[in-house]
Order: structure tokens, then sequence, then C-alpha cells
């Protein structure tokens, strides 16, 4: 049985966009120049990286998604997209920068991230993300780890996700050898389109692992009990708004100084 989670591009683009639209503050703390090489990680369907691209980029993307990379192919045929494991990449090129949005959480190994992240970068290039982070979405957990302990599973064992703090992921990126030169913890409430029904599209865009294996009914169930628990927090005047609160950061590969020799006429 796999934890992985399902997607389907079609539901992501149609009813999860605010993804790519909030990604575009990110852009800015990127400030792509024209001419740059960017990596892409976590592409999704490549809304941004046409933004990067637009910006004067050259832009390769990179998603573990198959379904999201032949969507992002069929978008922007000019962009080179592959699907790959951000965990492990490796490519001839080096890059100036690599960026992603909203995908680093996804990935539970977050030190051979880094690491593959820091090989591909040339010396002086920037690592610039957001993710979710410590806190992200606790509500949606809570109420998880409620209704699927009926059923006798462990919604922490199933979970896909990483939050860490920003002291836990900063901590990371200098033991690589990252400098870290700005880094931001804050809260991000996110009002989800479709009214009542956003909730359910949230659902089955990012938590099919938590339902692996069940029946029809038992996912029914369990969909339905998680939405009377979060309505009293989460619903407001007729629109779910999430608990998001996201981790965003700027680490350099700083260029490694050349070895200083003492003056000989000294």
């Amino acid at each position: 049985m796999s934890l992985t989670n399902q997607w389907n591009a079609k539901l992501y683009d149609d009813k999860m966009s605010f993804v790519s639209a909030y990604g575009k503050g990110l852009l800015e703390w990127l400030s792509p120049v024209p001419g740059e090489n960017i990596l892409d990680v976590g592409c999704g369907t490549g809304d941004l990286s046409a933004q990067l691209v637009e910006a004067g980029a050259k832009v390769t993307g990179i998603d573990f998604s198959a379904s999201m990379i032949e969507t992002a192919k069929q978008k922007y045929p000019q962009i080179a997209f592959s699907v790959a494991d951000a965990h492990s990449y490796q490519s001839n090129e080096l890059y100036d920068a690599v960026f992603s949005n909203a995908a680093l959480h996804w990935m539970k190994k977050p030190q051979e991230v880094i690491q593959s992240v820091w090989q591909l970068l040339v010396p002086g290039g920037r690592f610039v993300a957001e993710l979710g982070g410590k806190g992200n979405c606790e509500y949606i957990l809570q109420a998880l780890r409620i209704a699927l302990s009926r059923h006798n599973i462990s919604a922490d064992e199933r979970s896909p996700w990483y939050f860490p703090s920003i002291g836990e992921y900063t901590a990371l990126l200098e033991k690589q050898g990252f400098r870290v030169t700005l880094a931001s913890h804050f809260d991000r409430p996110t009002t989800l389109p479709d009214g009542d029904q956003g909730l359910q599209h949230w659902l089955d865009s990012f938590c099919s692992p938590f339902f692996a294996g069940l029946s029809a009914q038992a996912r029914t169930d369990i969909r339905e009990e998680v939405t009377e628990l979060l309505r009293p927090a989460l619903f407001h005047a007729g629109s779910w708004v999430m608990d998001y609160k996201r981790l965003r950061f700027i680490a350099r590969k700083e260029a490694t100084p050349t070895s200083l020799q003492p003056d000989a006429s000294r």
C-alpha cells in the first residue's frame, strides 16, 4: 500500500491556484536576473517557472509527480520539465539559483534535499524557498487524528508532511555550509475557493495518503467527520480559511575564499 500523495493536476490548477498566486511574493525574494540559470524544485504545473522565464531566466522545472509534469509540459512546452526526486536530483548543469514554492514540506528527508541543492548551485548561488512551517495546518491534523483514530489508524504515521521551525530548517542549511541571509516564519490565513466545497477540494488535493487502503464509505465518513470538527474553527462567512503558517528563506552558497599568503616583502 503506497502512502504517496496521488496528485490530480487538473484539480490542482482549477481549485488550488492560490498556491502559485501566493508564490509571486517569493519571486520578489528571488529577484531573478535575466540570463540566470534557475532550477524550480517542485514546480507543479509550471506557472511560477513560466514567470521566471518571463523575467529572462533560463529555467528547468522538476517535480516528483508525473501528472504535474505532463500538465506543465502541455501548458509551457518551451520550458524543460522533468519528473525527478529532489532528494537525489543530479544534473550536469550548475544553477545560479534554486527556487522552491510550497514543495519542500513534502520532502521528509530535508538534509538530503539540502545537500542535493548545494551540489547543484554555483559558488555564490542562492537557494530561495517557501514551505509550510511549524504549526501549519494544525487544525486539519488534529481533526484527522480524531477521525482516523476511530478506524485504528495513526494520522501522524500517515502524514506526508514535514513542517519545521525556523530554527530547525536554518540549522540544517547552515550545517550544509549555507549562509542564511533572510528567514521568516509567518501566519498566512488562506481562503479556499468554492464556499462550503472548498475543504473537500483541499482534502482531495493534498490528503490522499491519509485515506490509502480505506473503503469508499470509510473515506466518506472520515471526510464528513473532519469537516464537522473543523467547521467551528475554520469556516467563516461562507468560506473555509486554512490555518497556514509559512517558512521562507534565502540561503547562499558562499564562494570559498582563496588562501591568504604572507607578504614575502615584509
